[in-house]
């Protein structure tokens, strides 16, 4: 196991803040050997990198009773084990499926509801995702997205994302409801962002900024201004906490019921 000693973690952290996010090695020694130099020159840049085809299912499955009231087909892109717990605690069937799995497979499933997960790595080299979600974001389903989810649903619907200078971590960001005005305390985890503000997101005119987060004012919630389509960048399914966002989950399955 990498033992570290003797380091300022508080100029690591000043550096970080103001250099931005990047690669990085543990190794012996008190200076990197050329060999160190070289592998992490050779690791791999997170822009461009498609992690979900490595963090998704290989097969789908079900979880949840066959009677249940609701179904869900949620898009696996590294789905945490929460997500399904609250769902099926919610009285849903939930179908799990692999990141590449076509629209036609979701339609033929025949779902209540659409749900696009969580996962790593950057939005925009998704491609195969984009592509599907902009074919099925057409109204005929509610769709709730999370983190990545809600970063692929900006790109599908015409929007760009960016990367962070150094991502959202921890339990105690403090997000902003622009309808009611109310600060939710949230989990976050991820490297990029939906390029907009306040203004709305640009190329995406369909979309409508919901939430933005406090400390650097990036966008942190879209919603379809015509269809039941929303997604948060946080993550409401977070355990142990804060669940000051779990509301969004009985937000998407009152959308179930009323379509």
């Amino acid at each position: 196991m990498p033992i570290v000693a003797d380091v300022d973690t508080r100029q690591l952290t000043r550096h970080i803040r103001s250099k931005g996010a990047m690669r990085g090695a543990v190794a012996a020694g008190e200076e990197p050997s050329d060999a160190v130099r070289a592998a992490l020159a050779a690791s791999p840049s997170m822009d461009g990198l498609d992690l979900a085809s490595d963090a998704t299912i290989g097969a789908e499955y079900v979880e949840g009773p066959a009677d249940a009231r609701r179904h869900i087909v949620a898009y696996d892109y590294g789905m945490k084990r929460n997500i399904l717990r609250l769902f099926v605690r919610n009285g849903c069937r939930v179908t799990v499926v692999p990141a590449a799995t076509s629209a036609a497979r979701i339609r033929e499933l025949a779902p209540d509801g659409l749900f696009l997960s969580n996962g790593p790595g950057d939005p925009a080299a998704v491609e195969y995702a984009i592509a599907t979600l902009r074919e099925l974001a057409d109204g005929s389903l509610p769709i709730f997205g999370i983190c990545l989810g809600h970063q692929l649903l900006g790109l599908a619907l015409g929007g760009d994302t960016v990367k962070l200078p150094y991502g959202h971590r921890g339990g105690n960001h403090p997000v902003r409801d622009l309808a009611t005005g109310q600060v939710l305390i949230t989990s976050q985890n991820h490297g990029f962002a939906v390029r907009g503000d306040t203004g709305g997101v640009p190329g995406a005119t369909a979309l409508e900024v919901t939430h933005l987060n406090l400390n650097d004012h990036t966008v942190e919630g879209v919603r379809h201004r015509e269809y039941p389509i929303f997604a948060v960048q946080y993550h409401p399914e977070a355990s142990p906490g804060p669940h000051d966002a779990q509301g969004h989950f009985e937000q998407f399955l009152q959308a179930l019921d009323t379509q």
